[in-house]
């Protein structure tokens, strides 16, 4: 697909907190290698946190800590900022799906 080979990135306020190799592409959701910047290990224990609640499946309480990451950072495509995102890291793995659009809540 088009999106492998691409780099993405994650930023907060403008600062780089790392990169997103894209190695697989199966629409809606893009994965790949995860390369942090120094800054990442600020916000790596809010990534920590929601898949511990994911995997709980305690899922509101999911919501509630994923929503400070999607407020605080920004997932930056080759062509700029999407405008919402879904994302989860762990260790050297990142998994995502993007809008351009926000997202629907129905």
């Amino acid at each position: 697909m088009g999106f492998v080979g691409e780099v993405w990135r994650l930023e907060r306020g403008g600062e780089s907190l790392g990169e997103i190799v894209i190695e697989e592409a199966d629409f809606p959701w893009l994965s790949g290698r995860f390369v942090p910047e120094p800054a990442f290990a600020e916000v790596e224990p809010w990534f920590v946190e929601a898949i511990a609640l994911m995997e709980a499946e305690e899922y509101d309480r999911f919501e509630d800590a994923y929503e400070r990451i999607a407020r605080t950072l920004t997932l930056v495509a080759p062509a700029g900022p999407v405008a919402e995102f879904l994302l989860h890291i762990e260790g050297d793995r990142a998994d995502f799906r993007w809008s351009d659009e926000p997202f629907d809540e129905t």
